[in-house]
């Protein structure tokens, strides 16, 4: 059985955005798209005179959008399978539900103003820190379509231990399915307290740090496929800030989340963190296991 690519909708111009991206990632792959309205509405309903029939309100509404997005996935990508779901419950923890038996799961970004549109939604945060599946967050000004463009490129961020990571697996896929480079990325930093007894070794210890990065890059992409267009980049600096910057240039940014058995805690990590708050391109945060 091949798993879907599930996508939270609410009809919002956001959550269309998400739906158009993940059914081109899903005829892509060629695998099912699995659309999911989440809302626990019994909180509104039966306390007010006259509100009897709350619950039968919101429930035809949910109904109503989730079949007028499985119509536009259809009109978009007529050979994709699609099915619905409408479910009375908290959306972020029915999505993290369905993100056990799903290949991923694409939100839309709802910052709470035009003023503060860097903030991330408080359901696309918990479902990236929690899910068992990749989260794909569609942020920045980027169409809604998962093709290459002019300068489109997957970029992905080297964590420690890259040999044989999910996250590192997920972005070798994705530029491979997309036809794109990959440009692998590490950040280094300069040791804050360097005493050296000798002239001869100032910056020593910063270029072990740099070629500690490069050895990290090239574990990383040991196992691309040769046919696929590699990218390597070191850079001095912060990760965040490296990985935000290399988010200009691409049309998926991919980075890795630990997730530790018995924690029940949000599970991002800073720099996943910082990157879906401010990437200018949709971001994947793909779990790994701690």
């Amino acid at each position: 059985m091949e798993l879907p690519i599930v996508v939270g909708v609410d009809g919002s111009e956001q959550s269309l955005r998400a739906v158009d991206w993940a059914t081109d990632e899903a005829a892509l792959r060629g695998v099912p798209l699995r659309l999911v309205y989440a809302s626990l509405w019994e909180r509104y309903e039966g306390e007010l005179p006259g509100r009897d029939h709350g619950r039968e309100t919101e429930e035809a509404l949910a109904q109503d959008i989730v079949d007028g997005a499985a119509q536009r996935a259809h009109r978009r990508q007529p050979g994709v399978q699609v099915t619905t779901e409408v479910l009375p419950e908290e959306p972020e923890y029915a999505l993290v539900r369905e993100s056990g038996t799903a290949l991923a799961v694409v939100l839309g970004c709802r910052g709470r103003s035009g003023v503060t549109e860097a903030l991330l939604g408080s359901v696309s945060v918990t479902v990236a820190g929690r899910a068992q599946c990749p989260v794909i967050v569609l942020r920045g000004s980027h169409d809604n379509r998962v093709r290459p463009g002019a300068q489109d490129r997957v970029v992905l961020g080297v964590a420690g231990k890259p040999a044989g990571s999910a996250a590192v697996r997920f972005a070798i896929e994705e530029a491979g399915l997309r036809g794109v480079p990959l440009e692998a990325v590490r950040a280094w930093r300069r040791p804050a307290h360097v005493v050296t007894g000798h002239p001869l070794l100032t910056g020593e210890p910063a270029h072990l740090q740099e070629q500690d990065a490069a050895e990290m890059v090239e574990q990383a992409l040991r196992d691309a496929p040769e046919n696929l267009e590699l990218h390597r980049t070191t850079i001095e600096g912060h990760p965040r800030d490296a990985l935000l910057a290399a988010s200009r240039h691409a049309g998926l940014l991919v980075v890795g989340a630990r997730r530790r058995s018995g924690h029940f805690g949000l599970q991002l990590g800073r720099v996943a963190h910082g990157v879906l708050h401010h990437a200018a391109c949709p971001v994947a945060v793909v779990p790994e296991p701690a």
